[in-house]
């Protein structure tokens, strides 16, 4: 199992950086793959980015080029870099963690860009 507690939210400005950190428990992080997931008010909760065991990465195309995930095993955590932000990126990011069917979530940290 994987305990997952994100960090790093707040509130920016259109055009705006935010990098949020997810740290991990567990022994055998390095195997999961990890993502992140945001959720805005009303609307459902969808993939951001995920990167796999061998740092393979995919990202949803609406923060292709402007968001990059990254995992640093020895550290146990995940990043997620936010460049260029909009405000349609307002919403609470949960850090996920996958491996053989089972899934882990983190608490979610809210993202806030204003216009």
């Amino acid at each position: 199992q994987v305990q997952l507690v994100e960090s790093g939210g707040g509130l920016v400005q259109a055009g705006g950086s935010l990098r949020l950190s997810c740290a991990a428990s567990g022994s055998i992080f390095s195997r999961y793959a990890m993502g992140w997931h945001r959720q805005a008010p009303g609307k459902q909760r969808e993939l951001v980015a995920r990167i796999f065991s061998t740092g393979s990465t995919n990202y949803a195309s609406s923060v292709k080029g402007r968001f990059t995930i990254s995992r640093d095993n020895a550290k146990n955590t995940v990043y997620l870099q936010m460049n260029s932000l909009k405000p349609e990126d307002t919403a609470v990011y949960y850090c996920t963690g996958s491996l053989s069917g089972k899934d882990y979530w983190g608490q979610g940290t809210q993202v806030t860009v204003s216009s």
